[in-house]
């Protein structure tokens, strides 16, 4: 059996632990995982001066063992090793220092519903299991987001409804414990369809790290129904990620499917690189999969 079966589980569903890594270092491509298309444009929140960036990255959220969390008086405590203790990273890699405590990505679409990829909560308990963080971000370059407020932290009511289909759509509506007052849900579209050709951006937790804001990218292909395809910097772990017309702002579906993430280099790994046009592109759920469910 091929190794996709174990980067499904191990990156979307759970936390991979050391033993499992190698087998998210592909020699050839698999369709669950993600790539780096030309030049790297994933940016930490407080490198990002664009100033609709920065908004949209507020309804970002994070997916998050509730292991991983521990509770006290007004805050918590978020434990986790950095992503190059995690991984077996060449030195070149950005983001090793990073520690990597999610293993999905969210974005808020109504006052207490977070959207995310149907197979990062494929059950109730999967559900229950997690918390779901706003705030998980660098905004200064030296400070790791440890230390979250716990209104920042919501836990699952239900599962409102959830869709898994292997080349098509792939989406998951969560409502949670409560109403979120302090973040806007995502402006989402309504009708029609985004044009090919039409420019990105990515915001989302890629490898479980801090939030990472990826602009640069454009729709490649978009006759099918259930999902478009374009040229975005993702990874595994940025399933569920929210994806927005760079121009407008509007929220156009969520990140679901992709390339291998790794390729080994000698003794460690880096990150798999495509040309802007090349390998088989990042898939995206479209919203309108979903409208009918808010």
């Amino acid at each position: 059996m091929k190794h996709s079966l174990l980067i499904f589980v191990c990156f979307l569903i759970t936390s991979c632990q050391p033993e499992q890594h190698e087998a998210l270092i592909n020699k050839t491509p698999e369709v669950d995982e993600r790539v780096i298309y030309g030049e790297d444009n994933r940016k930490d929140l407080y490198e990002v001066t664009n100033p609709l960036q920065k908004k949209l990255a507020d309804s970002t959220v994070a997916l998050i063992k509730s292991a991983r969390i521990t509770e006290r008086a007004t805050t918590s405590i978020i434990t986790a090793k950095t992503f190059k203790e995690n991984y077996n990273l060449c030195s070149s890699e950005p983001f090793g220092e990073q520690e990597n405590a999610g293993f999905c990505s969210g974005v808020l679409v109504a006052k207490d519903i977070i959207a995310t990829a149907g197979h990062c909560m494929r059950s109730l308990y999967d559900c229950q299991a997690s918390k779901f963080v706003f705030g998980y971000a660098l905004k200064t370059k030296s400070r790791q987001p440890r230390e979250i407020s716990n209104s920042e932290i919501y836990s699952c009511k239900e599962i409102i409804y959830s869709e898994i289909l292997d080349t098509g759509s792939d989406f998951a509506l969560i409502r949670l414990d409560r109403a979120v007052l302090n973040h806007a849900p995502a402006a989402i579209r309504r009708s029609g369809t985004i044009q090919t050709g039409e420019p990105l951006v990515v915001i989302g937790h890629p490898l479980g790290l801090p939030t990472k804001i990826a602009a640069g990218a454009r729709v490649r292909t978009n006759s099918p129904t259930d999902f478009f395809v374009a040229n975005l910097d993702t990874y595994g772990g940025n399933s569920g990620s929210a994806v927005f017309n760079a121009t407008t702002g509007v929220m156009e579906g969520i990140l679901v499917r992709g390339e291998s993430d790794f390729v080994e280099r000698g003794e460690c790994i880096v990150s798999n690189r495509c040309k802007e046009s090349e390998c088989r592109g990042e898939d995206v759920t479209r919203v309108i999969r979903f409208l009918r469910f808010l």
